[in-house]
């Protein structure tokens, strides 16, 4: 009876611990002790990593990731682009780097506008109308110029090598080439190298791109904005009907600008300023959402989703009235993430019902991007740190290829606001601040981003995504700090969006149960999850007390963490 009886509670117990539903163990990212790149490549993050084992810095693998990433990863890594740089040294000094594209000096504001003043979308979108000024080169020269340590050539003679010699396509780039080849056709009007039938597992070889970076080894940043491969690139703008000139190009400069800093709990959060719309907005939904206690609603619950989307919806309409380029417009800065204002922007907010975008406009002040983009994240041995986030704008940026020259032009003047109002690829509104003018740079959503905590390195942070860029990045962060996930952990995470108009909740498809659905929307909530706008792949680092780097790699495309 004794021995029946035993038996009978064994059964039990184990019929408990099986039906219990225990968490899945923590997923750490790779783990490093001295130095890191976390990049959309493993052939990018390998050539950084190796230029501070030889002895470089961050910047200088800043100026070899960036290269590395315009040859293995087309889809938006760049000489045709720009982008944006948040930077740390190891002393605690911070600063940024806007090398955003500018409109040319023949632009208009209704540019893009028919005889009926409609926007015609395909112009800022597809072909030679479609680029902006690029910045890349005078981007990654700037950095050198301030903070470079190795010979150039030692920085890009891995990366001509390695387009000389071929990238391994994978499965994600094979499917692609595939989904755009007709809009490649369109906008070239002939077949280009990557339209060839590549298939995953193939080697791309790309002999032009290298010659390319062989000249600017050469001469310099003059190459790209005077010399030989400046007059090639208008030259061909100019047959494809496009308006940049060498004047256009020779003009053109990379900014160092201040960068946004704003407080969350213990973190000081140092973020990019506009034209990037990032930083501000970052600060703005992070100060929104400061006095809840997200922990104790738990990840990804009801009334989390609820608190971040009514402060994302708030702080995406406030971007399209008052954000631009600063060096056009007056934006109130200190204002748009202060306490009081922020306070402001979220009376009437209630966990009872949705606040619907139609009764939500910009906030009053007194007296007053790319979907198909890459960010990468940098920690040297010495403790210096970049967040760099660039772009071409869209998938391969206008689709045109410069064949003498072996890469991609962007189409980032669909970042404008075409017309006050119009929505642009992306679905966002934009307005007067945001329009078309010679020389301005364009509105854009990344957002690079360094983390301090207790004074000290805490966290390089950013990710593609066009308009969830914002939105993703804050999410992975929140992940670590109020619901102690691992970094990589925290990239993997579900995500989902708002951004005002139109509005809906974007959700993560497949990752987020149907009876969180019905609950959202008997508030009052839309929810979207065929049609997501979740795209974005965050690229992050996370130092820990003891030294220790891990980092987050973000699993929804190639990207690769490698260090030593």
């Amino acid at each position: 009876m004794k021995q029946l009886l035993f038996f009978l509670l064994l059964l039990l117990s184990f019929s408990c611990k099986t039906s219990t539903h225990e968490k899945p163990a923590p997923v750490k990212g790779l783990i490093t002790q001295n130095a890191m790149v976390v990049s959309a490549r493993q052939e990018a993050s390998k050539i950084g990593t190796d230029i501070m084992k030889n002895g470089g810095n961050a910047f200088d693998a800043m100026v070899a990731t960036e290269m590395a990433l315009a040859v293995s990863y087309p889809y938006a890594g760049n000489l045709g682009g720009g982008g944006f740089m948040v930077y740390r040294e190891s002393n605690g000094r911070i600063g940024a780097l806007d090398y955003r594209e500018k409109a040319p000096l023949a632009s208009t504001k209704d540019m893009y506008l028919d005889e009926n003043g409609e926007v015609i979308s395909k112009k800022s979108q597809l072909g030679a109308m479609a680029v902006g000024v690029p910045g890349t080169i005078a981007g990654i020269f700037e950095v050198y110029k301030k903070f470079g340590s190795l010979p150039i050539e030692d920085l890009l003679t891995p990366v001509a090598d390695l387009a000389r010699n071929g990238i391994i396509i994978t499965k994600k780039q094979e499917a692609r080439f595939e989904k755009y080849k007709d809009l490649f056709f369109e906008a070239n009007g002939d077949t280009i190298p990557i339209t060839s039938g590549y298939k995953a597992s193939d080697t791309l070889k790309n002999p032009k791109l290298a010659e390319t970076l062989e000249r600017i080894i050469k001469n310099g940043v003059d190459e790209f904005y005077r010399g030989e491969t400046a007059e090639k690139l208008v030259n061909f703008l100019q047959s494809r009907g496009g308006i940049i000139t060498m004047e256009d190009l020779a003009k053109y400069e990379a900014k160092w600008r201040e960068p946004v800093q704003f407080k969350y709990k213990d973190l000081n959060i140092i973020s990019m300023s506009p034209p990037s719309s990032g930083g501000v907005c970052l600060g703005q939904i992070m100060k929104m959402i400061e006095p809840y206690d997200l922990k104790q609603y738990g990840h990804n619950q009801l009334e989390t989703i609820q608190i971040l989307t009514e402060a994302e919806r708030r702080a995406y309409a406030d971007r399209s009235f008052y954000l631009g380029d600063p060096d056009f417009v007056e934006i109130p800065i200190d204002t748009l993430i202060s306490k009081e204002y922020l306070n402001y922007r979220m009376e009437g907010f209630s966990l009872d019902q949705a606040t619907l975008s139609s009764t939500i406009n910009c906030g009053i002040i007194p007296g007053y991007e790319s979907d198909e983009t890459t960010h990468y994240s940098i920690v040297d041995e010495y403790g210096n740190a970049i967040s760099v986030t660039t772009t071409l704008n869209g998938a391969y940026g206008s689709k045109l290829y410069v064949p003498e020259l072996g890469f991609f032009l962007n189409n980032e003047m669909d970042d404008f606001s075409a017309k006050p109002g119009e929505p642009n690829m992306f679905g966002l509104i934009g307005a007067e601040a945001n329009a078309i003018a010679p020389e301005k740079r364009m509105l854009s959503s990344m957002t690079p981003t360094i983390i301090e905590k207790d004074d000290k390195l805490w966290m390089s942070i950013g990710t593609p995504g066009g308009s969830t860029i914002i939105t993703s990045v804050l999410q992975t962060i929140l992940n670590v700090k109020e619901f102690g996930m691992t970094m990589q952990d925290a990239v993997n995470a579900p995500r989902f969006h708002h951004q005002w108009l139109p509005d809906s909740i974007y959700f993560e498809p497949n990752k987020f149960d149907q009876k969180l659905f019905k609950e959202l929307e008997a508030k009052g909530y839309n929810i979207s999850e065929k049609e997501s706008k979740i795209s974005s792949k965050v690229n992050s680092i996370l130092v820990y007390p003891n030294g220790t780097m891990e980092g987050g790699a973000d699993k929804r495309g190639d990207d690769t963490a490698v260090g030593y």
